[in-house]
């Protein structure tokens, strides 16, 4: 077969592969390179490709194993909040650590199901890196794409018994660390805290971003350890980094299935926010630092003199 006929055959499945990857591994960049691995594979593998599965079961099970593989050579990407317990006080000295595999957020593809959205969400990602790699797999193939046991147990090489046992286990496991539904992030109340969130920020408005959190509001920062959970310490840090009005320039997008921002100051790209919005208000926040995670959102590393915020 000539590359070209493999192309058409095989890349309209590319973008499901990356979200598959990514839901495996917690990263887009680690995602989209173990997806081109694949392709390398399946290439130079299809002439003994017999067609006893369908073409997408084989590049899954291509796929899916190099992603095991992928885990079996480092820890868990965790988000701060699983390393350990929120600082009691908001001056508290962020501790970083660069140098962890953290989780990333992958950026929303337009044509995203809401129910792909909801498998995508940043708190389910980090809860899946709490099974073990083979149980995470198991249930990524059983219960998000549905995939029938028969062809899971032939995708990993396992029984059906010995699907079905880790399909419960790992039920088992997401459903003690499962948290609160979120709204969706295309609802009125959802588009209300974003822009709420936005216009404090560029407003430098301290009274309107507090009342945006919950009490219960969590606040994170990767690459820190360090984490603040309620408003009593969310909203001190908060103002300690609010900064003068117009410092902050901040760009709606979509991320994990959430809105999310990208984040400029002073006209430097920062960072990517995820929130998570409930009807009774904002309930997280997350901040990826860095130009990197700006760029996988296809904005510049500096922001036009001319640009303006969307917030304003």
């Amino acid at each position: 077969m000539e590359a070209g006929e493999f192309a058409a055959v095989a890349e309209p499945f590319r973008r499901e592969l990356t979200t598959h990857c990514y839901r495996m591994l917690g990263a887009a960049d680690e995602a989209q390179d173990v997806v081109q691995e694949t392709y390398l594979r399946a290439w130079r593998g299809w002439g003994r490709f017999e067609g006893r599965s369908s073409v997408r079961v084989w590049l899954y099970r291509i796929a899916t194993n190099a992603c095991l593989t992928a885990l079996g050579q480092r820890a868990r990407r965790p988000l701060p909040s699983g390393l350990g317990a929120p600082a009691d006080e908001p001056g508290a000295e962020a501790t970083f650590d660069p140098d962890l595999p953290w989780l990333q957020p992958l950026a929303d593809d337009p044509a995203d199901t809401v129910v792909r959205r909801e498998s995508l969400r940043l708190a389910l990602i980090a809860s899946l890196q709490l099974l073990p790699p083979r149980q995470r797999a198991v249930l990524l193939l059983r219960e998000v794409l549905e995939f029938p046991a028969a062809d899971v147990a032939s995708l990993l090489d396992m029984s059906v018994p010995a699907v079905k046992s880790s399909l419960q286990r790992a039920r088992a496991t997401l459903d003690a660390a499962r948290g609160e539904p979120l709204s969706d992030p295309a609802s009125p109340e959802a588009r209300a805290q974003l822009d709420a969130y936005m216009a404090a920020f560029v407003d430098t408005d301290m009274t309107a971003l507090e009342e945006a959190l919950r009490k219960d509001a969590t606040l994170e920062v990767v690459p820190s350890r360090t984490w603040f959970a309620g408003k009593a310490t969310c909203v001190p840090y908060l103002a300690s980094v609010l900064g003068y009005p117009g410092e902050w320039a901040m760009f709606p997008v979509g991320a994990n299935g959430q809105p999310a921002v990208v984040v400029y100051r002073a006209g430097i790209a920062f960072g990517v926010v995820l929130l998570s919005p409930t009807p009774t208000g904002l309930a997280g926040i997350v901040l990826f630092t860095g130009a990197d995670q700006v760029d996988r959102f296809g904005y510049p590393p500096v922001l036009p003199p001319t640009a303006p915020s969307p917030a304003r």
